[in-house]
């Protein structure tokens, strides 16, 4: 579930036929987490990546070309040594699997896969966990799994399902996934398990040049890009194509939508106390992933002793990231807008800083 939603479906129903290969397992290491995709258009079209590049995924795209000249299906085990496995961002050499598969665009074959992207958003939307499995020798099906409860799809064998029901558990914590054998009613199975979960937005406020270029990253990182600003002369379509929302409100307004979402990050890069204090106000007891003001060391620390002369902790105020990102060392709006979200994915990911 990396790959964007929308360029997904204009790439696979755009097209007659396509392949999607989804990487497994690893060891020795990984470029990329268990469950990074690629897809392959019948046009010869590409979406996304199951390694950062070189030679696995090369392989990958020749056996995608050899599924849609053949139709039939593969999983790949692919051995690298320690000079391959370092071309790759690998410690050491190891072993990767990546399943490849047939979708249909027309809407038959092993359409589970572009399901899930259908199904899930009002699952996350309700709150729920979330892990999908399918089964590597499948056809492609996907059983969705809430909260310890199948909610839609099938293995295509209700004991495997059941079996896979009671196993996602294992699974359920952040970025977890990985192969388990499980006995169906014709044997034993290999079903790779995912858990899946929505991806960030960023809700910036102040629609300024840094915004623009916050935008531009957030599109590429997958994100949702959220801008707001009081003024209509900034916060325009025209301004920001790429944006999911534009907004010209009380941004405190506009965050406060997010206060209950911990894929949620606040970008307060108005510089301005009118706008700052209410949002920080909306936001410092809330559950965002992430809250982040622009501004100077000095600036920063008058900003959070208001606040605690308002009666907010040092805890609270802690989770103020301000300065604001990565000391990159950048000056303009693109590094500085980098920096940024350099720092947002190091705290989505659990990295201290």
């Amino acid at each position: 579930m990396t790959t964007g939603v929308n360029s997904l479906l204009a790439l696979v129903r755009g097209e007659p036929r396509a392949v999607l290969a989804t990487l497994v397992a690893g060891t020795g290491g990984s470029s990329k987490r268990l469950g990074a995709t690629m897809w392959v258009g019948s046009s010869g079209r590409i979406l996304g990546g199951v390694t950062i590049g070189g030679c696995v995924d090369a392989r990958v795209l020749a056996a995608a070309d050899d599924v849609l000249t053949t139709g039939r299906e593969q999983v790949l085990s692919i051995a690298l040594d320690d000079e391959q496995a370092a071309d790759m961002g690998l410690t050491c050499g190891g072993m990767v699997r990546v399943s490849v598969e047939l979708v249909d665009g027309a809407g038959n074959g092993a359409v589970g896969a572009l399901a899930v992207h259908d199904l899930v958003p009002d699952l996350f939307a309700q709150g729920r966990d979330v892990v999908c499995a399918f089964a590597l020798d499948g056809p492609g099906t996907r059983l969705l799994i809430a909260d310890g409860a199948a909610v839609a799809g099938t293995l295509g064998d209700p004991e495997l399902d059941r079996k896979a029901t009671a196993t996602a558990a294992k699974f359920a914590a952040p970025g977890h996934a990985g192969i388990e054998t499980l006995e169906g009613a014709a044997g034993a199975r290999e079903v790779f398990f995912e858990r899946l979960a929505p991806a960030w937005t960023l809700v910036i406020v102040g629609a300024s040049d840094l915004a623009v270029s916050l935008v531009r990253l957030a599109n590429e990182l997958g994100m949702r890009a959220i801008v707001v600003d009081g003024r209509e002369r900034y916060a325009t379509r025209a301004r920001f194509p790429g944006a999911d929302e534009v907004h010209v409100a009380m941004p405190s307004e506009v965050v406060a939508r997010f206060a209950n979402d911990p894929h949620a990050a606040i970008v307060i890069v108005a510089h301005d106390y009118k706008y700052e204090l209410p949002v920080l106000r909306t936001v410092l007891r809330s559950r965002v992933g992430y809250i982040g003001m622009l501004g100077s060391r000095r600036r920063g620390g008058a900003v959070k002793q208001m606040l605690a002369d308002e009666g907010y902790t040092e805890r609270e105020l802690a989770r103020i990231h301000t300065p604001i990102g990565v000391d990159l060392g950048g000056s303009t709006s693109a590094e500085i807008a980098l920096a940024i979200l350099s720092e947002v994915v190091a705290v989505r990911n659990g990295k201290r800083l």
